[in-house]
């Protein structure tokens, strides 16, 4: 499970407080009880999907799928300072990427490690 506290959510908030689909994926996240996961798994199924494996897995296969774009250098260095505003845009502006979903997440490789989670994405490079 990965849990952000509910300073990180506010934190988020403020960043994104101009954003509808971001401030409804952070008040889902919120009433999870900060659980992403959770939160990601219940938004995917209220959009239509039906992950067929188990919470943790699902919400980590789906960053790995987006892997090349959020390890890109022009992004990496804001999310390093916790900062997803440019990042989660950007996401949501990708026709395949399920929008909702870009704030969980973008929330959970920052929780992560973003070098953490792009060290297989940097040696293939």
């Amino acid at each position: 499970m990965t849990q952000v506290t509910s300073q990180e959510i506010a934190q988020f908030r403020s960043q994104l407080a101009d954003n509808v689909t971001a401030m409804r994926a952070l008040d889902l996240i919120e009433d999870c009880d900060g659980d992403l996961e959770d939160a990601a798994m219940t938004l995917a199924i209220r959009i239509g999907q039906q992950p067929q494996i188990n919470n943790a897995e699902w919400l980590d296969a789906l960053a790995r799928r987006w892997r090349t774009i959020i390890c890109n250098q022009n992004f990496r260095s804001d999310l390093q300072n916790d900062s997803i505003k440019v990042m989660v845009e950007y996401l949501e502006n990708i026709d395949e990427f399920p929008k909702v979903l870009a704030t969980p997440t973008i929330m959970y490789v920052i929780k992560t490690g973003i070098d953490n989670f792009c060290k297989t994405f940097d040696s293939l490079n």
